[in-house]
This record gives structure tokens, sequence and C-alpha cells, in this order.
């Protein structure tokens, strides 16, 4: 197919779908490898920066959306009165930060690395749609494993996973603490619910 037409049909998807449209369904659709079509769809994104034209094409992992640029957004929002992006508080940045660079990852870790009940925050980031469940722990109790959505990424403007800040994990407390944190995170934390308190009697 020739490389212009197929900008065309891309932008006509992508501008219809107001969504993210998987790379694979782009390429069934338009009969193209997915080399062609990441490297037009690469074109793409360069001709927009480079035009600085209203709107942009975002890589999210392997698939792409079509929106209006970040600049733009005050502009955006006084015309269509459209939800800025969600708000987040410190714990619920601390939270979201914590899951996206150990996920998949539970609970229990997550307020072993923070020191407090994360229930609300957990709770919170489910409602924005920044996480969502990725299946359970092969652990006592089976907890929820939480990892980041596509909603994250096209938040913090992110192609994917790849694009987070390197930092160093390990600065909340001992590796071999969070090794058996994530190896039984249940069951220590039912251990403590169990143990009586001191001054309380044991029947």
């Amino acid at each position: 197919m020739d490389r212009k037409e197929l900008h065309r049909i891309c932008e006509a998807i992508l501008f219809a779908a107001g969504e993210p449209v998987e790379a694979e369904r782009l390429c069934f659709v338009t009969q193209t490898d997915p080399d062609e079509l990441h490297a037009a769809m690469q074109e793409l994104m360069d001709l927009y920066a480079f035009e600085r034209r209203g709107i942009r094409i975002l890589r999210l992992e392997n698939r792409y959306q079509m929106c209006s640029q970040n600049d733009l957004a005050p502009w955006v929002t006084k015309a269509l009165e459209t939800r800025k992006p969600p708000k987040l508080s410190a714990s619920q940045l601390e939270t979201l930060t914590i899951i996206a660079y150990y996920q998949p990852t539970t609970k229990a870790f997550v307020e072993k690395l923070r020191g407090v009940d994360s229930s609300y925050t957990v709770a919170a980031l489910l409602n924005k749609k920044l996480i969502e469940e990725n299946g359970r722990l092969e652990a006592p109790g089976r907890p929820i494993l939480y990892g980041t959505t596509p909603d994250f990424l096209r938040t913090f403007a992110l192609e994917s996973l790849q694009d987070l800040p390197e930092m160093e994990k390990v600065q909340f407390s001992a590796a071999a603490e969070l090794s058996d944190e994530v190896q039984a995170p249940d069951a220590e934390r039912n251990a403590e619910q169990s143990a009586p308190k001191t001054g309380e009697k044991t029947p």
C-alpha cells in the first residue's frame, strides 16, 4: 500500500475511534506488516510535531491514539468543558509510583514500603482508572496483583513503561524484606492480626 494512503487510513481510524487502537488491528485492516505500520505511524507523529499541529498521535505500548497537544489543554477544556486530568494527592502519587515501578504487585507490598494502610489510595487509583487488577499472587490468601493501565501512560505522556525514569527502587526498606513481602504478603499480615495485643488477655 502507498505510504501516504496508509497515513490517511490510519488518521481516519484513530480520529473516529477516540480511544487507543491496537496496532494489530491497524495491520489487519490495512494489510500491512507491523514494521511498516510502526514506521508509518512514526512518520505521522514526527510530521505533527514538526508542523506544531494542534493534534498529535500517542503510542501507548502497542496501541495508538489521536489526541490534542498538551499545551492546548486550557483552550480545549474551556471550549468543551472536558474533565481535567485526575489530580493526585501526595499519598496517591506515592502509591502509584510504587505500583508503576514494582508491578504487578500487591497492596500489602505497597503498605510495606509506605508504612501505612493504603486501602483508600489503592481504591482511589482504581476509580481514576490509573491502575487495574492483574490477577492474583500465588501465595496464601491469593492477594490481588495491581498494575498500571493505558490511562496511566496517556496521563503521563508515556509510550510504554520503559519510558519511566530510572530510580533506585529499594529506598524504603532492605531488599531482603521486600523479597519476603512479595513471597508471602498475606501470611505475615494474618499473623500480626491474630497475635494478641499488649495487655490483652488470651483465652
